[in-house]
């Protein structure tokens, strides 16, 4: 269901044309083993998204990301319940053209 709802969140915001494009790897990390400046911190859910850096070089790179990452905890909270929205952290990380491979191929 989670992955479901996080594709969905994606596809909202992009279009269908990016459903094929998007993958999704679920990775736990126990309590007490993420840390943000040194310091642990309690995470109830943890988002790790990939784009294309250009996706920030947009003129409304400011609305989409801000719609992506509402779109994305929004997704989370529906499928785990939404006294966990707090704790929920969506990061966005950029991927220059430079060092982005579909299919074993550059990508540019």
């Amino acid at each position: 269901m989670l992955v479901t709802a996080l594709t969905d969140a994606i596809v909202d915001v992009y279009g269908e044309w990016a459903r094929d494009l998007v993958s999704i790897r679920l990775a736990g990390v126990p309590a007490g083993r993420f840390a943000q400046g040194g310091k642990a911190v309690d995470t109830n859910a943890s988002v790790i998204l990939g784009v294309r850096a250009d996706v920030f070089d947009r003129p409304d790179a400011a609305q989409i990301t801000a719609h992506l990452g509402t779109a994305l905890t929004d997704a989370i909270t529906r499928v785990v319940g939404d006294d966990l929205r707090t704790g929920t952290m969506v990061e966005l990380v950029a991927s220059p053209p430079e060092r982005t491979f579909v299919g074993g191929a550059l990508s540019v």
